[in-house]
């Protein structure tokens, strides 16, 4: 099934200016959800779609910089544009440092902040697709049995299946049905694809075992 439609989030306690940036959004083919305050925006579900958040700096109650940290320690990795009336260069500075993707002053252009906000989606694609093959290939070692994880550490760390068989005190033939497995359930085709398998995963073999 294809992705569902793109949606920026906009946050700016400026009524006019939410409508405003709401509709340059959709006039670029994409969904727009508006907020006033940042409370408004942490109190709605997570959206399970390629997104972005339009930021304005100066905020009531809770501070851009607050959501910005806040959404960093609920794993919400939705990039950040943020906007500003104000030439603020340390707030730039913090926000830019915490990860924001862009920070734009008023006035800019319509192309300026599409062109940013087109970025943005594109980067929270990619980091959803990680997510998901990491889900996937996480899950696919999860299926593994405590012998079988032990073999694909010291296949992928370079030892022979006579080798592992001398290290786990079994026979080589056992190794070779456990590496079968391994192999199987990992879905590798060759020992180079679970090489980066493993990689991936962070497995790193356990020389005190």
């Amino acid at each position: 099934m294809p992705e569902p439609d793109a949606t920026v989030f906009v946050v700016d306690d400026d009524p006019s200016i939410r409508e405003a940036l709401a509709g340059l959004i959709r006039s670029a083919g994409l969904n727009a959800e508006t907020f006033a305050t940042a409370q408004e925006f942490l109190a709605r579900a997570p959206a399970d779609v390629p997104s972005c958040l339009v930021l304005d700096v100066r905020l009531p109650g809770l501070s851009a910089l607050y959501l910005q940290s806040r959404m960093s320690e609920l794993n919400l990795e939705i990039p950040i544009v943020f906007i500003t009336g104000h030439g603020d260069v340390p707030t730039s500075v913090r926000a830019m440092k915490a990860g924001a993707l862009e920070f734009l002053t008023k006035p800019f252009l319509d192309r300026e902040l599409l062109d940013a906000i087109a970025q943005a989606i594109e980067r929270h694609r990619a980091t959803r697709l990680r997510q998901a093959e990491m889900g996937e290939l996480s899950g696919r070692y999860g299926s593994l049995t405590p012998r079988e994880r032990e073999v694909m550490e010291r296949v992928v760390s370079g030892l022979l299946n006579k080798q592992v068989a001398a290290e786990l005190g079994t026979s080589i033939v056992t190794v070779k049905v456990h590496r079968g497995q391994v192999m199987q359930k990992m879905r590798a085709g060759s020992l180079a694809d679970l090489v980066r398998m493993a990689e991936k995963l962070g497995i790193r073999r356990d020389k005190g075992r």
